[in-house]
């Protein structure tokens, strides 16, 4: 089984979602994490609105630091933000396949409940066309 991580600042949406899908898509093929270089120490509540609303499974998921993988060897890491991309990232065992998508920050957006939730699913909809392309082609 091949082991992804996706990195983004905060650890609260982009990466958390990211991790989200493909462990649901990939099932039996790969096994996703995520991890932020400057953790908020919880998920964003509307990731958890648009994961419950696409029906992804979500329960065991955290925001945490990107050192608590340190001794972790992945397949590939995926940096899902550009300050996360241009942070000098730790060196994980091995040699790692690298990956930058630029999503725009869904947390970003200034809006209604309604205009932010249909932010996020416009993130997650990015991701998902993403994880499609680069792993369950």
């Amino acid at each position: 089984m091949k082991k992804i991580l996706f990195i983004c600042t905060g650890n609260s949406a982009r990466s958390i979602i990211s991790e989200c899908l493909l462990n649901q898509l990939g099932v039996n093929r790969y096994q996703a994490y995520s991890a932020g270089s400057k953790p908020t120490g919880e998920v964003n509540p509307y990731s958890i609105k648009v994961l419950e609303k696409n029906n992804i499974y979500y329960e065991k998921v955290s925001s945490k630091s990107w050192d608590n993988f340190s001794d972790t060897k992945f397949n590939t890491i995926v940096t899902v933000c550009n300050n996360a991309a241009n942070e000098t990232c730790p060196v994980y065992p091995g040699s790692p396949n690298k990956l930058h998508w630029d999503l725009e920050d869904p947390d970003a957006f200034n809006g209604n409940d309604e205009e932010k939730l249909n932010e996020f699913q416009r993130i997650f909809d990015q991701i998902h066309e993403r994880i499609k392309k680069e792993f369950i082609n």
